[in-house]
């Protein structure tokens, strides 16, 4: 058994992250102690483990949910794990491609030129005007 503290040592799952997973359902209420502490199983400390792997790959807390109900099916067949998976990846090739346009509009952005004064600056007047950008560049939303 281990306490909260101990799962959060073993996993650098935060303390209030765990009790919120708890309340989420993605791992399972811990026991208490006759001291009123959780306890939790090796099973807590292993789907713990998993969250925190799944979210250090970027995946969103619903993913991770889908995955969690999944994992309660052994026998379900494993497409639909694959599919949220595949979709994460393409969110992630989507921020990719963002994140290059960012740079490479930022390189264009750096390297014009001016003569040396803010009143003239090419970086000032290119963030002024999104109109004198040449790639797109939206935020990217998380």
């Amino acid at each position: 058994m281990y306490s909260i503290g101990d799962l959060s040592k073993r996993t650098g799952v935060k303390i209030p992250t765990i009790r919120y997973y708890e309340q989420m359902g993605l791992i399972a209420a811990a026991d208490r102690s006759r001291g009123n502490q959780r306890r939790y199983t090796k099973d807590g400390l292993a789907r713990l483990s998993f969250i925190r792997h799944a979210r250090d790959l970027g995946l969103s807390l619903a993913d991770i949910h889908e995955l969690v109900d999944l994992s309660h099916a052994p026998d379900r067949p494993c497409a639909e794990a694959h599919s949220i998976t595949a979709r994460h990846l393409e969110s992630i090739n989507a921020k990719l491609q963002r994140l290059r346009n960012l740079q490479r509009e930022l390189k264009r952005i750096a390297a014009l030129p001016d003569d040396g004064t803010i009143g003239a600056c090419s970086v000032i007047q290119a963030l002024a005007d999104h109109a004198l950008c040449e790639t797109d560049h939206k935020p990217i939303k998380a």
